[in-house]
């Protein structure tokens, strides 16, 4: 299980790296900032996460292919830059998949350190949403989750379903799918259809 979820983990970073480096390209950063804006994106919340359970050193300073591998998507969002038709959809789309991915892992891991259920999902909200809260004050820019925005709360009915999926006995690697796709979905629909937690 913890293989899996590193190799999870690692996609997640990938992915939220992406988002994080096209966000520093609509900033006009080189290639640098891009890097430093990927890194801030795929790691934050994982390193939150880490500091706040007491698994310690984080990820990031144990093992140097999660540098790599944010380096790796950061060229990959450079360089594929003429294949990015609308670079804002883009970042949209990768942001809300990188939340379902991150969202999954929080959970595991908290549950793998024997933390109680709703300790688990805090923790699944944080490592999905402080890489995003990074990447916007980099970018100068009020971060999502404080907005009217449907995003932390797309993170937290995730997260109450995986806790639902593991209750009735569906396999751990299935139900992390299927809240990343919910998740994705979620975000997506209410980007799609400009919905937000107006009180208006």
């Amino acid at each position: 299980m913890q293989q899996m979820n590193v190799s999870f983990e690692l996609i997640a970073v990938f992915v939220a790296a992406v988002s994080g480096a096209l966000a520093g390209k609509q900033k006009d950063m080189d290639l640098f900032g891009m890097f430093v804006v990927g890194v801030l994106t795929g790691m934050g919340g994982g390193t939150l996460r880490s500091l706040l359970i007491g698994d310690l050193p984080p990820p990031l300073f144990r093992d140097p292919i999660y540098l790599i591998v944010a380096a790796v998507a950061v060229l990959f969002a450079r360089f594929g830059a003429p294949w990015w038709s609308k670079i804002r959809r883009v970042v949209s789309v990768v942001d809300a998949m990188s939340l379902g991915m991150f969202v999954s892992i929080g959970i595991r891991i908290s549950q793998e350190h024997g933390l109680p259920w709703w300790a688990c999902v805090i923790n699944g909200v944080i490592t999905a949403t402080f890489g995003g809260v990074l990447r916007d004050i980099a970018r100068v820019e009020v971060p999502l989750i404080f907005r009217r925005e449907i995003y932390a709360t797309a993170c937290l009915v995730g997260g109450f379903v995986l806790l639902a999926l593991d209750a009735v006995g569906v396999p751990g690697p299935i139900g992390m799918l299927v809240i990343t796709v919910l998740i994705t979905g979620i975000r997506l629909f209410a980007i799609r259809y400009s919905l937000n937690q107006s009180s208006d």
